[in-house]
């Protein structure tokens, strides 16, 4: 791969979501390894940061739904974490393993909190994979500070940035959303917030005259994925990675 072939082939991309977990436990080798399977070539993924430093993939700050216990994954040591059972004989991951492991994945990644961001940079920089990595965080700090250690990286917009994004759709303006958009990759939304709608025609357009993509989460039902592909999305982030990518297969 060479620098910016986290955008290549062409869209729309399916990210598998946490993986492919109606089988598997998520954001686990195994999970990862059912969506790649399944022809994924994009994983939407989580990272925290252990008590010393490493940077391991899991959604929850804490193991109280993924394998029923209280504690908070930054307050394990890596020694601490690496062998409670996740079920299916899978265990935490850390990000270095899984990058390592499916070299010819892109991956998404969502960095869950501050202590998360430099061991973040540090296994992708050790093995890398910058060209093939899109960060992510709401917070943009998190975001911010990823894009000052990894100048080259691809990120995707930051709670703030949205916002600015869906202000600028509001006005319609073309100046105000190319300076909302003017440091990132991708604008990824859900369609709506409650009863508000957050993707708009108004949105996608100036997203897309500013070279930004636009990928919607979380998106699981085939008539959505077909509806969404219809209005030109550049992006579905879904669970269900089988339906997702036979719709666009039929496209």
């Amino acid at each position: 791969m060479t620098p910016g072939d986290f955008f290549t082939p062409d869209a729309p991309r399916v990210l598998a979501h946490r993986g492919f977990a109606l089988d598997a436990p998520e954001n686990t080798m195994l999970a990862f390894a059912a969506a790649i399977n399944e022809g994924a070539e994009y994983v939407e993924t989580d990272v925290h940061a252990t008590a010393d430093g490493v940077a391991v993939v899991a959604h929850d700050p804490t193991l109280e739904r993924t394998a029923g216990r209280p504690e908070r994954i930054d307050s394990l040591l890596w020694h601490e974490l690496e062998n409670i059972p996740l079920g299916d004989d899978q265990t935490v991951p850390t990000l270095h393993d899984v990058l390592d492991a499916f070299p010819d994945t892109r991956f998404n990644i969502d960095m869950k909190s501050d202590a998360a961001v430099a061991p973040t940079v540090r296994a992708i920089s050790a093995l890398r994979v910058t060209n093939r990595v899109l960060l992510t965080s709401f917070r943009e700090a998190r975001r911010r500070r990823a894009r000052q250690l990894l100048p080259d990286v691809a990120t995707s917009a930051s709670r703030t940035i949205v916002l600015r994004a869906l202000g600028a759709a509001k006005l319609g303006s073309r100046a105000v959303m190319s300076r909302a958009l003017r440091d990132v990759d991708a604008l990824q939304i859900p369609e709506r917030v409650r009863r508000t709608r957050v993707l708009t025609g108004a949105l996608l357009e100036l997203a897309h005259e500013c070279g930004t993509e636009v990928h919607v989460w979380t998106v699981n039902e085939r008539d959505d994925i077909e509806r969404l592909l219809r209005v030109g999305v550049d992006g579905i982030v879904t669970d269900r990675v089988d339906v997702a990518l036979h719709a666009v297969a039929e496209r």
